[in-house]
């Protein structure tokens, strides 16, 4: 799965924003952490809601994803630590909206974050390195996929889902035909899952029903307290641990590690 020694990269992308991409990023790694995984977050989105939501002030945020994309610093001196114990995260911050610019004039430029992690002694720091990937198809999205192992989709319960998701997937393709051979699906997660409205229930079926086994079986319901914790700097997870959305959290976590687990065998 991996390429070579060291932390499986998980690319977690959908260039649809208000998905629940970074929510997923923070709490899945916040679940993998209290399992005893050691665990990186890289923020790659310029809106810096992955570091905002892992309690890093903006003032602190010194060296950053920024850096380590366009070259100007390793990537080891831009991790912070968070108050979660073993978890680590590369900060962004509005910097890193002009990266796509930047790195279109350079060479390698769909390379430039692997390179970098490829370079880093911390790859054999960490178990996983989750990405938390800008909310569109850009360079960076595409530095992200070929930079990681896998790609985990956030997919929001809702009617034009699987016209986004089919857009993804064939970038998914793109990438790994032209640039990434090892990359692959790690699987879709359904979020801001509503019971009581019978589209979530017809879209995860279709969302089934076409990717099969790829689709995770525990889907993230909408929950007020997910939505609160982010304002407090805090994973919903350290916010409300008992609250519904925490619980599917730590149980997508055990599905993710169960897969690998399975996959490594």
């Amino acid at each position: 799965m991996q390429h070579g020694a060291g932390a499986h990269i998980i690319a977690v992308a959908n260039q649809k924003g208000g998905v629940g991409k970074t929510t997923t990023a923070i709490n899945l790694a916040t679940a993998m952490a209290a399992v005893k995984k050691r665990v990186l977050v890289l923020d790659l989105d310029p809106q810096g809601n992955a570091s905002t939501g892992l309690g890093i002030d903006r003032s602190a945020r010194e060296i950053t994803s920024y850096d380590v994309v366009l070259g100007a610093a390793p990537l080891e001196d831009a991790v912070m630590p968070t108050e979660v114990p073993n978890l680590s995260i590369i900060p962004s911050t509005v910097d890193l909206s002009g990266a796509d610019l930047e790195l279109a004039e350079l060479p390698h430029r769909n390379f430039r974050l692997r390179y970098a992690m490829e370079k880093a002694v911390a790859r054999d720091t960490y178990d996983y390195v989750l990405i938390d990937c800008p909310p569109s198809l850009s360079l960076l999205t595409i530095n992200a996929l070929v930079a990681a192992d896998s790609v985990l989709v956030p997919l929001q319960c809702e009617f034009f889902a699987l016209e986004g998701l089919s857009l993804l997937l064939k970038t998914v393709e793109q990438v790994r035909a032209s640039l990434n051979p090892h990359l692959s699906i790690n699987g879709v997660v359904l979020t801001m899952f509503d019971k009581r409205n019978n589209l979530s229930d017809q879209v995860a079926g279709d969302v089934r029903d076409y990717l099969g086994d790829k689709v995770y079986k525990t889907v993230i319901p909408r929950n007020v307290r997910i939505s609160e914790a982010p304002s407090h700097g805090k994973p919903a997870l350290l916010y409300d641990h008992r609250c519904v959305g925490s619980q599917a959290y730590i149980r997508l976590a055990r599905e993710v590690l169960g897969r690998d687990r399975k996959a490594a065998a």
